[in-house]
């Protein structure tokens, strides 16, 4: 796999990977590590050599200055369009999203630079294991998703996410009902109550997430979810090493329906626990403002494996902080009509057994 950025090792001259367990860059060849602050001060130290050099005016902390983004490339799939960061060696590795070739297409610079990132907690060795788990006992799988070589092609990846802050003022009108039923002499009496409520309230919601990938599928992240954004930090390219990260695509004024989608089923849940003591409670009207939005652009880990079987597309994801794997299994017609035909033979045989000792 292609490194985002090569940051050499000052030791032997190895490339530095981020290392997921102890959340350093780590050099793989002589196990020297480095604190991710150090390294960056000192990316920022040169960064400043170089800018002088060129004579070159810092840009906007909220985009890629251009020495910054040097080395950094927009890589392009000809095939579903996806844009990944990586370096010129990413024109050699295969997409995350459909294992097309990726081309170099442009420089990364100008771009809106991520304000926090959610370093890699579970590492590459763990989420094979996590796939393996959800394989494990799968008889009807077919023989490719338990090939050892397949889980290999699983891909870390930073994924790109807009998390806004948002104050809802709600006000939400609702039809309740009470029944009481009893019983005098012969006849049985029941008797429903109808009420109307009403629910009005301030809630206010921080880092709701929704991804700024077009080739990330929502169902999908939002299967995954949550991340623990308090774990997230100051974005710092060293974290990019040894990892893809993806180009976000999707505007933020385009998660707006989504994100108000979120908001109204959050409000509507925490106003419906107010409403306990009837037998029915029916929302009539619903009305949610929303005010005061705050969007910050983080990134967030995910493993990544696609397959292919039988011109179908089948993706996985795991949280790369937390581990939680989603993904739908297909079966093997052919292990399928097996089965079948065994157990057929099976209860033919259990049924000619008990026939025989009837008689």
């Amino acid at each position: 796999m292609a490194n985002v950025q090569e940051y050499k090792c000052p030791c032997c001259g190895g490339a530095l990977e981020f290392n997921s367990s102890s959340q350093n860059v780590k050099c793989p060849y002589c196990d020297t590590e480095f604190e991710v602050d150090v390294l960056a001060q000192c990316e920022e130290a040169t960064r400043e050599e170089v800018t002088d050099d060129l004579n070159i005016q810092m840009s906007s902390n909220e985009e890629f200055q251009a020495d910054e983004a040097e080395g950094l490339q927009i890589c392009i799939c000809n095939s579903c369009g996806g844009q990944i960061i990586g370096d010129e060696n990413t024109a050699s590795i295969s997409c995350p999203y459909c294992d097309s070739p990726i081309v170099v297409k442009g420089n990364l610079a100008g771009d809106l630079k991520p304000d926090v990132i959610i370093p890699f907690k579970v590492d590459k060795k763990r989420a094979k294991e996590l796939l393996k788990e959800h394989y494990k006992g799968k008889k009807l799988l077919p023989k490719v998703f338990k090939d050892e070589n397949h889980l290999d092609e699983i891909k870390g990846i930073y994924v790109p996410f807009w998390l806004v802050d948002m104050d809802a003022d709600a006000s939400i009108r609702y039809n309740a009902t009470r029944t009481k039923v009893w019983t005098s002499g012969k006849y049985r009496y029941t008797k429903t109550s109808h009420y109307l409520l009403t629910r009005n309230g301030s809630i206010s919601f921080s880092g709701i997430p929704f991804d700024g990938s077009s080739n990330m599928p929502d169902d999908l992240m939002e299967s995954i979810e949550p991340f623990h954004y308090k774990d997230a930090v100051e974005f710092k390219t060293p974290y990019l090493a040894g990892y893809l990260a993806d180009r976000y695509d999707v505007a933020v004024d385009e998660g707006n329906a989504r994100i108000n989608e979120r908001i109204k089923a959050s409000v509507s849940e925490e106003f419906r626990k107010t409403t306990v003591g009837y037998d029915s409670v029916v929302p009539t009207m619903t009305n949610v403002h929303t005010d005061n939005g705050v969007v910050k652009y983080a990134l967030c880990p995910v493993w990544i494996l696609n397959t292919n079987w039988k011109d179908k597309k089948y993706t996985f994801a795991v949280n790369g902080q937390t581990g939680k794997l989603v993904g739908d299994l297909p079966c093997d017609k052919g292990l399928v009509r097996a089965w079948r035909f065994k157990l057929t033979g099976i209860f033919g045989l259990i049924v000619f057994i008990i026939s025989m000792l009837i008689l």
